[in-house]
């Protein structure tokens, strides 16, 4: 797999969902690894991939945006791992049959519902303690200290 591709319009480095699925398939085909890629398979794998990414921040504390004080070498273990952790999300989605751009844009539609702009900007909270008036189940189920929203 080349590191920079070349899209449809000709722009450089623009890489597509699409174009990661077909190249991750192809990758799994010509190895015969299809065997393996069960969904199971797959999400433990992306774990402990994120395992492997987690490890990269532990013990730095707060860390800028930018990574200032990182080594180029850093910055360049830390995209293998980030790579690592989307290639098996996309893998995992194609052999799972969600369309991972359509469950994107999906999602962050949802969230602009859960998050409205008027009650949240500049604040962390969790959508439940956003407003006193939310009744849902959601609600009765967070005071219990379980959160129950199909996140």
């Amino acid at each position: 797999m080349k590191g920079k591709t070349e899209n449809e319009e000709g722009a450089k480095g623009v890489v597509s969902l699409e174009e990661l699925k077909k190249k991750m398939a192809d990758f799994a085909k010509e190895r015969e690894w299809d065997q393996f890629h069960t969904p199971r398979n797959l999400l433990l794998a992306m774990v402990g991939e994120v395992g492997e990414l987690s490890e990269i921040f532990q013990w730095k504390g707060e860390v800028p945006r930018g990574l200032p004080d990182w080594e180029e070498k850093e910055k360049q273990h830390l995209g293998e791992e980030l790579s690592d952790v989307l290639l098996y999300l996309v893998r995992l989605s194609d052999i799972c049959g969600i369309d991972l751009g359509n469950a994107v844009l999906r999602k962050l539609e949802l969230n602009a519902i859960k998050y409205p702009v008027s009650l949240c900007k500049g604040s962390s909270k969790k959508h439940t303690l956003l407003s006193k008036s939310t009744t849902s189940s959601t609600t009765s189920s967070s005071e219990n200290g379980v959160i129950n929203d199909g996140e």
